[in-house]
């Protein structure tokens, strides 16, 4: 059953098309990598399912419904949540406020005072190998620290989808293959993960379904049975198989 559908979306700056009329659809429950070069349309497409940008032409669904409001907070209210490839904390509020940025409303806390240490700290215990102090500033922590707080900011919100763009790419080993294990008991547990990596490892070992995007198109989309790294380098960039590279 698709929970999300990217229909006939277009996305142009000036002259430049960063988005060509792409068509895709998204399953609850699955890890779904978006593969593709430099100027693919990943990013593109990142914004576009977070509400950052608005597409020129065609629609995005959520359960047959279309996105009609395009800004982050539209997006987040329906249960998306986004790990941008930059990683965006507020350097001088500590750990926990950086986890649970966002989630309060303008008059009432979602969680109550007292609580906000064990929440943050149980969400991040869920899946960071790396021990972080909850009350240290986020700037003054390591990136790959920052990039732990910045996921765990994501999970907080308990999301039916879960955008991760190159978001382990600062991660050592250990930190990696955590994250990896939750990204998988997520989506057994009903949540769509759209994963973005440019790493063939990680696209054969986590995905069941890739889409591979070339110049603002959608190439193709394989299932995990059919997936070949060879293959798939052919499909991103076919000029350097060309080439005999």
């Amino acid at each position: 059953m698709s929970i999300l559908q990217v229909n006939n979306v277009s996305k142009r700056y000036g002259e430049t098309v960063a988005m060509d009329r792409a068509t895709i659809s998204l399953e609850a429950g699955e890890i779904h990598t978006i593969l593709g070069e430099n100027g693919s349309g990943k990013s593109t497409l990142v914004k576009l399912l977070s509400g950052v940008i608005a597409p020129d032409d065609g629609e995005i669904l959520l359960a047959g419904t279309a996105m009609t409001e395009a800004t982050p907070s539209a997006f987040q209210a329906r249960g998306f949540a986004t790990v941008f490839q930059e990683v965006l904390v507020a350097p001088d509020r500590s750990v926990v406020d950086n986890i649970l940025l966002g989630l309060d409303g303008l008059i009432k806390r979602r969680i109550p005072r007292n609580q906000r240490e064990t929440v943050a700290g149980q969400i991040l215990s869920e899946f960071a190998v790396t021990q972080i102090d909850l009350d240290e500033p986020a700037g003054h922590l390591p990136l790959a620290a920052q990039q732990l707080v910045v996921i765990a900011r994501a999970l907080v919100r308990k999301p039916r989808i879960l955008i991760l763009d190159e978001a382990t790419a600062a991660l050592d080993f250990a930190d990696r293959e955590s994250v990896f294990r939750l990204i998988r008991k997520l989506a057994a547990d009903g949540c769509l993960v759209i994963f973005i990596t440019h790493r063939m490892d990680e696209v054969m070992s986590l995905s069941d379904r890739v889409t591979v995007l070339r110049s603002g198109k959608v190439v193709t989309t394989l299932p995990r049975s059919a997936l070949d790294p060879d293959e798939l380098l052919a499909l991103m960039a076919p000029e350097m198989v060309g080439a005999g590279h």
